[in-house]
């Protein structure tokens, strides 16, 4: 995964720069050389090219279309679409792979009539926007998955077509490839400051770390869990913060007869199929502060605290199971209503935001990317009306609140 990329900058003056190089950078770099009408300069600048403890190297990349908003139904559908048709949308190039998404889907579980109803309003929104979304009694599931205790479950909600596990590695790795093959330009390098103009309605330059600065025209904040640092330096206040989320890999000494859905246990902790006779889980601490985007350190006690009795009484299955892998991750996570903030700041009109995704961004970066080339190239979005989005809602105090949030 580690990129050669320079670390002197080929120009001085940039049409867009892209602060962020994971995947909604690149994302957005690639998008923009399929827009007809951009003949700009891009330049991706990237601290840590290896992405070692990036979200989209620490992520258990998956999607679904489970959400509760009709818009984020169906930005998962075009990620559904743009995965298995990857080639394609590549100019039908015989070096990128032919992808599939292996659709075991999401079992949401409710242990309560109002979450029970939640599940349902949800459905009906989902199933709406064209999801096949399906309502499973505690019997239908003991049928369907008799490996679950459901003896306190009302209610399960599934998923069966172009929801569960995809290959985000091979897509985030194309992306970038034939990105800089187009002409995007990535850097080695970190952003320390932004200048704006005199009337502070635009940032006119950036100044990297070695000390260069850089003239910009448009600026792209995608820098994942460090973005309200990033707006910072323009001078705005962004709510978007580094959660730590925690993932282990396990081997169950008897393993499931048939595919497990990603299963979000009513607890909060969550499980999915992984291959082979392993699994991965997640969870985070009851306490969940936010936290400095290089704090990586695991909480060994909550496995054994929390995770693993959680796991052995819904699937009593895992009752003996190994951990092989286990690490810290970050959600960027939007404190306001768990949605993605996106588009121009209503001042700083040449600063746009690809931030705030809450645990969903990699599976939506492909909708965002477009969207964002869009409103660079346009100034307008010529797909999905992303406006819904745009940070005008948080400072107007009318959130647009997400509440399938894992």
């Amino acid at each position: 995964m580690a990129a050669t990329y320079d670390t002197t900058p080929q120009r001085s003056r940039y049409d867009v720069i892209i602060v962020g190089g994971a995947i909604m950078g690149a994302a957005t770099a690639w998008f923009l050389t399929e827009m007809p009408d951009f003949d700009g300069t891009v330049l991706v600048i990237e601290r840590d090219p290896t992405y070692a403890q990036s979200a989209t190297m620490l992520t258990t990349s998956c999607m679904r279309q489970q959400f509760s908003t009709a818009l984020n139904v169906r930005i998962s559908q075009f990620a559904a679409d743009f995965v298995t048709n990857l080639r394609g949308y590549m100019g039908g190039d015989d070096r990128v792979p032919q992808l599939s998404i292996h659709s075991f889907g999401y079992m949401y579980l409710a242990d309560t009539q109002a979450f029970a109803e939640v599940l349902r309003a949800n459905q009906r929104i989902q199933r709406d926007a064209g999801a096949a979304t399906q309502l499973m009694t505690p019997d239908e599931i003991r049928r369907a998955y008799p490996f679950y205790n459901v003896d306190d479950i009302v209610l399960g909600s599934i998923n069966l077509v172009n929801e569960g596990y995809f290959d985000a590695s091979a897509v985030f790795d194309w992306l970038r490839r034939k990105g800089r093959e187009r002409g995007v330009e990535y850097l080695s390098g970190e952003v320390a400051a932004m200048t704006r103009n005199a009337s502070g309605t635009r940032v006119e330059s950036v100044t990297l770390a070695s000390g260069q600065v850089l003239s910009c025209g448009h600026v792209v904040n995608a820098s994942g869990a460090r973005a309200a640092r990033t707006a910072a330096m323009a001078g705005i206040d962004l709510p978007v913060e580094p959660r730590k989320r925690y993932s282990w890999v396990f081997r169950a000494e008897h393993p499931l007869d048939r595919d497990l859905p990603l299963t979000i246990d009513p607890s909060g902790v969550h499980v999915r199929e992984n291959g082979g006779g392993t699994y991965q889980a997640g969870a985070h601490s009851d306490i969940d502060p936010a936290v400095d985007p290089d704090d990586f350190t695991m909480d060994f006690g909550l496995w054994e605290n929390h995770v693993w009795p959680v796991l052995a009484t819904r699937i009593p299955q895992f009752e003996s199971i190994r951990v092989e892998a286990e690490w810290a991750g970050h959600y960027a996570m939007n404190t306001v209503d768990h949605n993605a903030i996106m588009g121009p700041h209503p001042v700083v009109g040449n600063f746009i935001f690809l931030n705030g995704f809450s645990g969903h961004g990699l599976q939506q970066a492909p909708a965002m990317g477009r969207g964002t080339a869009e409103w660079l190239t346009y100034g307008g979005y010529r797909s999905l009306d992303l406006t819904p989005f745009h940070i005008d809602r948080i400072l107007s105090g009318a959130p647009l609140v997400e509440s399938a949030v894992i």
